[in-house]
């Protein structure tokens, strides 16, 4: 495949003004709804032959949020595309000024296989609202569905506008060698360095939506069952191989026992059995054997049942556990749940402070000390205060990392931003200009100019 011939056709198009139009970009925003509604059952099948997500799960924490995306642009792209106005300082009287969003042009959406449609088509929503044209990648190794998005995209779509590209590290390699408006990335801090060192000879902006070791800290105030049932839900959601998922516990030696029961009684209540359609397996042997790898036998409080024909890890508690271990070494990426104490509060944060900025971070109590601390001593992309994961729900926060976590954010308007340029347009009258700032200078308007500015 010519992915330049792709792309230079994009670009012609986009050339054209036409996604620049409001009303073009309605039109197709409603066809690719129209198009993963008529064809939802082929995208539960796809899913559930790639790692076993029930339609349930597939619905909410995939398909929804897609929908609820292009219901968003759809109901506020008038407002977000129109120009804002803004002060106009002494110096430029009479003027006035505006910003004006305005499309980057060919854009570059590479998606991640834990949440295959989600990750992917979240971002290509964002990137035809701000009307741009898109090139999607999906992720290769949820195989099923990346062949599920390029079937209902690329005969819908004209691939001037929108195209879906199958393939994995070959295919990716050459597209990157392409010079792309901007590219946009979820995946891990490993391979975001490749896509940023190749974004980077063409100088194009990144968003890179990567991960790391989320923590939820859980204080002696906090209640344990609603933490115990929120972590838990939170946790293993999508066999825990979520992004934002909790990577471990740090919870205050004083309740530590007791919340680990807790932890123990939500997992049995939740049923997360081998067979259990709330309950996804591993994606591949490759991650199933990293995972198991890092499940410490004597260190188990819970669970560590495995079953490599079924690519099933039961939800695993793992205590007494240490920075040392290989637990903490790197991101879990899976249903394990490293539990480590703290004495006091300000000692949890500054483990935390002692590593990389983690996309997420999960704080339980009731005090409002505690709170405040928390939000303003440690860095992180984003979270929660009583919950987990559910701040990535809300249209009106942005979502992204920082540091080794990601660049940039999206969701919302924060999405049309990130594939918009704000282009600075200062609008001046021709008449009663004095000629201060003109030559030739004098003292006189030297003190003017300092009086004025």
């Amino acid at each position: 495949m010519n992915f330049q011939e792709i792309l230079t056709q994009q670009r012609e198009f986009f050339n054209s003004q036409k996604t620049k139009n409001i009303n073009f970009r309605k039109i197709y925003l409603e066809k690719l709804k129209e198009v993963i509604i008529k064809n939802e059952d082929l995208l539960y099948e796809a899913i559930y032959l790639d790692f076993g997500k029930s339609k349930f799960d597939t619905f909410t924490t995939e398909i929804s949020f897609v929908l609820k995306d292009i219901d968003y642009f759809l109901n506020n792209l008038k407002s977000l595309s129109k120009p804002k106005r803004v002060r106009t300082n002494l110096a430029n009287q009479l003027g006035s000024s505006k910003i004006y969003l305005e499309p980057l042009g060919c854009t570059l959406v590479i998606g991640a296989w834990n949440y295959p449609y989600q990750l992917s088509l979240s971002p290509v929503v964002a990137a035809l609202a701000a009307g741009n044209t898109c090139i999607l990648k999906p992720s290769e190794i949820a195989e099923n569905t990346m062949k599920a998005m390029a079937k209902i995209i690329n005969e819908n779509f004209p691939k001037e506008y929108l195209y879906v590209v199958e393939g994995g590290v070959e295919e990716i390699t050459e597209i990157l060698k392409l010079k792309f408006d901007k590219i946009f990335f979820t995946g891990s801090p490993k391979v975001g360095q490749i896509i940023y060192e190749a974004a980077a000879k063409h100088m194009t902006p990144v968003i890179l939506e990567l991960g790391g070791k989320s923590p939820a800290i859980v204080t002696s105030s906090a209640n344990f069952e609603v933490a115990a049932k929120r972590i838990v839900w939170g946790k293993f959601l999508n066999a825990g191989q979520t992004c934002v998922a909790p990577d471990y516990i740090l919870v205050d030696e004083k309740v530590k026992d007791s919340f680990l029961d807790s932890l123990k009684s939500y997992i049995q209540k939740f049923e997360y059995g081998p067979e259990a359609e709330q309950y996804t397996r591993i994606i591949n042997e490759r991650n199933f054997d990293r995972l198991t790898k890092l499940i410490d036998q004597e260190k188990i409080f819970f669970g560590g049942k495995t079953d490599s024909s079924k690519k099933y890890i039961e939800p695993t508690i793992l205590h007494n556990v240490t920075w040392d271990d290989a637990v903490m070494k790197e991101e879990i990426f899976g249903p394990i749940l490293p539990i480590l104490t703290f004495n006091n509060f300000n000692e949890a944060l500054l483990q935390i402070g002692e590593h990389e900025k983690p996309l997420s971070a999960y704080l339980f109590t009731d005090e409002s000390e505690e709170k405040e601390k928390f939000i303003s001593q440690i860095s992180f992309g984003g979270g929660c205060i009583n919950d987990v994961v559910m701040h990535l729900s809300n249209d009106y926060l942005p979502f992204g990392g920082v540091g080794n976590s990601g660049i940039g954010n999206y969701h919302g308007k924060y999405g049309f931003e990130a594939f918009s340029h704000q282009k600075a347009i200062l609008d001046r009258v021709t008449w009663g200009e004095p000629d201060l700032k003109y030559p030739p200078y004098s003292d006189k308007k030297l003190n003017w100019i300092k009086k004025l500015l």
